[in-house]
């Protein structure tokens, strides 16, 4: 089979001597129960810190990447047989999913109606956005939220759950094609900021601010929504892509005003890391492929087919989706397709 890895810390994926070739040994896999050909993998603005070893300081090259795919199990450990059956399809969140073939433990496998990209999107996007707002965002009917980057691949479901908690919802977003999606699902207020000043948007339209704030850029944008907030405001910090990319991957900054700026309005700034809230990680799945089964929620994929140089399939073409990701061109959860080779199917 064929694995994305990296030889060694880079600044961008692209520059960490990749290597996507090693050969599959069926004997090395009998502690992991599940083994599935990957259909589609997930691509999310944290591979870029994985890779550059933020995440996990005792991580040590070479090593796999990815966080989350979708596709059919081809092979079985004894424990996993009651769970899981020859040819189901299967949606996961684990460690090293940029592979063709990969081995999770049964219990981080969901079995999903199909291998549909759609379904990736609930594992790391959907659940990010649905346990934060939940757990920290402590919504109330008739709030106002801000989502930044409201159009990608977690702010898409930041808004949607938003107006069905009956909140007014803002989102940001780079172009009119972009903010027409987002009306299209519920959005009350799409700024295009490429257009129009969200600063000046926010004093104008929402002088009492905003109550709370789903935050994943960083930078100038983080700066803003922390003097956008109302009194008792909650900023829940998901990210910060403006950074990731930097040799350090965040700008060293000193607090300044913002202790005084939180205490002046009883607000606070909150930070989501989904590892830490892995307990309620299957209430917040079964509850998203609820609405996904009754057609509420909407599972907006990127599958490159409006890039440059056409759909990302293969695992080569991972780095030119990260590449679209940070270049903002993305509209909605981006996925790679991933071709593996055939495998002969059996329990291991």
């Amino acid at each position: 089979m064929r694995v994305f890895a990296l030889k060694s810390f880079p600044k961008r994926m692209k520059e960490g001597n990749t290597a996507v070739c090693c050969a599959f040994e069926s004997h090395l896999y009998p502690p992991f129960p599940v083994l599935y050909a990957s259909s589609f993998v997930g691509i999310n603005a944290s591979d870029i810190n994985y890779s550059a070893g933020r995440y996990d300081p005792s991580l040590k090259p070479p090593f796999d990447c990815g966080f989350e795919g979708v596709g059919e199990v081809v092979g079985l450990g004894l424990s996993a047989s009651a769970r899981h059956t020859i040819g189901e399809t299967v949606a996961y969140f684990s460690d090293g999913a940029f592979a063709e073939y990969t081995v999770v433990p049964a219990k981080k496998a969901m079995a999903v109606p199909s291998a549909k990209p759609e379904f990736l999107t609930l594992l790391v996007s959907g659940a990010t956005a649905y346990i934060a707002l939940k757990r920290l965002g402590e919504l109330t009917e008739g709030e106002t939220v801000l989502v930044t980057a409201a159009a990608g691949g977690t702010g898409q479901f930041a808004v949607q759950f938003a107006k069905r908690a009956g909140c007014h919802v803002v989102g940001t977003c780079s172009t009119d094609e972009k903010a027409g999606f987002l009306k299209s699902i519920g959005c009350d207020r799409a700024v295009n900021y490429a257009a129009e000043d969200l600063g000046q948007v926010l004093r104008q339209e929402y002088p009492k601010g905003v109550d709370v704030v789903y935050e994943s850029v960083g930078g100038g944008v983080f700066d803003l929504a922390v003097n956008s907030l109302a009194t008792g405001g909650r900023l829940i910090v998901i990210g910060f892509i403006s950074g990731y990319q930097s040799a350090s991957g965040v700008a060293t900054v000193k607090g300044g005003t913002l202790p005084i700026k939180l205490l002046q309005k009883s607000a606070s700034v909150r930070g989501f890391f989904l590892p830490h809230f892995l307990r309620d990680y299957q209430e917040a799945l079964g509850s998203m492929m609820q609405m996904v089964a009754q057609g509420t929620l909407v599972c907006e994929v990127d599958c490159g087919d409006q890039a440059q140089e056409g759909r990302f399939v293969g695992l080569e073409s991972v780095f030119r989706a990260v590449d679209h990701l940070y270049a903002g061109k993305n509209l909605g959860k981006i996925v790679v397709e991933v071709a593996p080779a055939p495998f002969a199917s059996s329990k291991l």
